[in-house]
């Protein structure tokens, strides 16, 4: 950790949070040979724990509802930050779906016997000291900290002031729960209590902390990424582009559309940008516009598309803010294309590098979207609502990179692993 760095932060808290990172290491040093079975019986003890205490974090979730929704804070981000005894029972299901997917720890990469006779081989070892800062999910304190632990891997969290009261329940009975079946209390921490300093101090903790995933908003990730010396994943804003190409119809165009815009709209894989093919929109667009307005969307485009909306659904004038724009709400930027060509262009323009998907009926033009556009997911014809770590096999995602380095789109258990080279030899020298 850097003095420099830390030097306007109060002396406590950067012992407090290096006091933390230090536990945290000390347990990931125990987590990483303990075996398949005893990181599965924590696993189940979460997912139990959670079961049976549905009431007491309903309870803590409701204040912090209550004074989010004092603070006008949106309906998108209010919903993010809201659990229920379904969500909550999606939580534990996921946490149980980890419990079922294969340990990667030890798993051999490859592995090959040199010519003086030495044995080498490459295997799956646990990171280490994972660290994340995210905003006004709890779910994701759940998430992450199940993926880390059948990774092998002690976990640091800073979940923001929103989701406190319930980050706060949420990792006190993670602790207890892995406690329980013998692995250390430390295994998973969190660091709300001391705010913005506090996650200052944990980006500074590159002697304890092995790597650093943020998730949120563009401004917590940017300001993650360059200010952290911890070796960081960036994890993605989504903005997110549908193109109907011209061979696409109405209807399957409009399911695609409604089921990617409103299924969950406060989420990073949910449509922001609808591209449309020019010789399809008169096809397609009257159906689109008239679901989307049915759904309570805001649509945002030019009068070439406003031409197409049927009688009584407005069409706000779009501005070219809101083609970066990622709303994560009910609202939607539309724009009529010449062709694949400038869909593909429009793309690389204002891409996030997130989920990138076309409707088409022509093999040859899917073939080439897919080729052309840079993102994590591409699709042919689904929702993109389906680039999720659950969705994938992957079991609870950790989030999902939009870089290019180590990991790339939903990351789940392999991703929260390295490697290490392992020679086994009889007396060899080199000469």
């Amino acid at each position: 950790m850097t003095e420099t760095a830390t030097s306007d932060i109060h002396p406590k808290t950067v012992r407090a949070i290096t006091r933390i990172a230090k536990s945290a290491k000390d347990a990931s040093t125990e987590l990483a040979t303990t075996s398949t079975a005893v990181k599965n019986a924590a696993l189940e003890a979460i997912a139990r724990t959670l079961e049976e205490n549905t009431a007491d974090i309903l309870q803590a979730n409701a204040e912090d509802l209550e004074t989010a929704e004092k603070k006008g804070t949106s309906e998108a981000l209010l919903d993010r930050l809201r659990l229920t005894e379904e969500r909550i029972a999606d939580i534990a299901g996921a946490v149980r779906e980890v419990i079922a997917l294969d340990d990667p720890v030890g798993t051999v990469i490859q592995g090959r016997t040199l010519l003086n006779g030495i044995q080498l081989t490459e295997q799956r070892v646990p990171m280490g000291v994972i660290g994340a800062i995210y905003e006004a999910r709890p779910n994701v304190t759940v998430d992450i900290a199940a993926l880390a632990i059948k990774a092998g891997n002690a976990v640091v969290l800073r979940g923001g002031s929103a989701a406190k009261s319930s980050n706060t329940l949420l990792i006190e009975l993670l602790r207890t729960a892995v406690e329980s079946t013998g692995l250390p209390a430390a295994t998973v921490a969190g660091i709300d209590d001391y705010g913005r300093d506090g996650a200052k101090v944990l980006m500074q903790s590159r002697d304890c902390v092995d790597l650093l995933i943020p998730r949120g908003g563009a401004e917590l990730i940017s300001t993650v990424v360059h200010e952290s010396i911890v070796p960081v994943i960036e994890t993605g804003v989504g903005n997110v582009h549908m193109f109907l190409d011209a061979s696409a119809t109405a209807r399957q165009s409009a399911d695609l559309v409604i089921n990617s815009k409103t299924h969950r709209p406060s989420v990073c894989n949910a449509l922001e940008t609808l591209l449309v093919h020019e010789k399809a929109a008169r096809r397609v667009l009257p159906k689109v516009l008239g679901e989307l307005d049915a759904h309570g969307v805001t649509i945002h485009a030019g009068s070439d598309v406003g031409e197409y909306a049927p009688e009584g659904v407005r069409v706000r004038r779009v501005s070219r803010r809101d083609w970066a724009k990622e709303y994560l709400g009910l609202e939607i930027a539309i724009k009529l294309v010449a062709g694949l060509d400038e869909a593909i262009e429009h793309i690389r323009a204002y891409t996030s590098g997130h989920t990138e998907v076309i409707v088409t009926n022509d093999i040859s033009n899917a073939d080439a979207f897919v080729g052309a556009v840079d993102a994590a997911a591409v699709g042919v014809n689904v929702s993109t609502r389906f680039t999720d770590g659950g969705q994938f096999g992957l079991g609870a995602e950790v989030g999902i990179s939009t870089q290019k380095l180590h990991a790339r789109g939903p990351m789940g258990l392999t991703h929260l692993t390295t490697s290490k080279w392992i020679m086994r030899g009889s007396g060899q020298l080199r000469t």
